[in-house]
């Protein structure tokens, strides 16, 4: 029974794979942007573009470069992106590193804030603590990124010099440690170069915080609603009339009620800040996954393209099986 699961579900995620692969390639090839054009350039006699157009395959049938491309893939050859030269799979270590480095730094932001504001919100509802909660909620979830990332700048870079301005690091920087891991915090402390460590953390910490504002206000509005839902609950006053105080029900009861909701807030909210990190990376100059995808995209660059959607879904689905199994931990019941 347990095999038979196992491989239900491991179907399901194939067939998943298969078919997101499969409609990013057709809908890539329904777009306008000539693929040829952006290898060869605008100036290009016709002879030349013909001879391209034939080195890429796009003279065979769209589902025969679908199969080639699929084939290529399953061995681990993603192709050359076409507007770097490079081969996809470098570009891609080289650029989601950065991408894991500020997202996971923004959901311990959001998280490390949001929980707590969302269970002190419902402890006291209605009072000045839970107004202000909603307030930074509905700010966080409705201010667009683009637009805090560029206030953010001129205040706390241009205006105050509190934080260090776009980029990972200052320019006097750049190489100076050898890339270990891909993970410039990491990788710096291998290298027990503070000073570097220092001034990626300055470069860091701005984007991560205006990354971090959107999961924030979900967590505390989500928590919030889950605290008030438990905190209506009968065994609440069950456990308050065996004499336990308020923070112990609290803690050990309500709390405890919603870490499987939460868990899979986290787990989801973490997902889309690793995929959906494009204009805070574009505000601050961030070289991580999001922007290398939307160059793609701009390029009309299936090989990157359908890399980097293939490693979007990886997130998703690897993410929710970590969640599938944090749910056995924290409930009994579900396993």
């Amino acid at each position: 029974m347990r095999l038979s699961r196992v491989a239900r579900g491991a179907g399901s995620v194939l067939a998943t794979m298969l078919g997101l692969l499969a409609l990013t390639f057709f809908m890539g090839r329904m777009l306008p942007n000539d693929p040829v054009i952006a290898v060869i350039g605008d100036h290009a006699d016709q002879a030349t573009y013909d001879m391209v157009y034939h080195q890429l395959g796009l003279d065979k049938p769209l589902t025969t470069q679908f199969l080639l491309y699929l084939g290529a893939m399953l061995r681990g050859d993603f192709g050359n992106a076409l507007f770097t030269g490079h081969r996809v799979a470098s570009d891609l270590a080289r650029a989601f590193p950065a991408t894991i480095e500020l997202a996971t730094i923004a959901i311990v932001i959001g998280v490390g804030l949001g929980v707590p504001l969302g269970v002190a919100a419902a402890v006291f509802r209605n009072s000045p603590i839970d107004y202000l909660a909603r307030c930074l909620g509905l700010i966080g979830a409705s201010a667009p990124t683009f637009w805090l990332g560029i206030m953010g700048l001129m205040v706390f870079y241009a205006s105050l010099g509190w934080v260090a301005g776009p980029g990972r690091l200052d320019v006097s920087f750049i190489d100076s440690i050898e890339p270990h891991t891909g993970f410039l915090l990491i990788d710096a402390l291998i290298e027990g170069d503070m000073d570097v460590f220092w001034n990626a953390v300055d470069h860091i910490i701005l984007p991560a915080s205006i990354l971090a504002a959107g999961s924030m206000a979900t967590i505390s509005r989500l928590t919030r609603s889950f605290m008030l839902e438990q905190l209506s609950q009968e065994y609440i006053v069950t456990a308050r009339a065996k004499g336990l105080s308020k923070w112990a029900v609290i803690r050990r009861h309500a709390f405890r009620n919603i870490l499987v909701q939460l868990v899979t807030i986290i787990a989801l909210a973490y997902a889309f800040l690793l995929e959906g990190a494009v204009l805070t990376e574009t505000v601050f100059a961030w070289p991580g996954f999001g922007r290398y995808l939307t160059a793609g995209l701009l390029a009309g660059d299936m090989n990157a393209v359908l890399a980097c959607v293939l490693i979007v879904g990886v997130i998703f689905i690897g993410l929710n099986m970590v969640a599938d199994l944090l749910y056995t931990w924290l409930d009994p019941r579900t396993r």
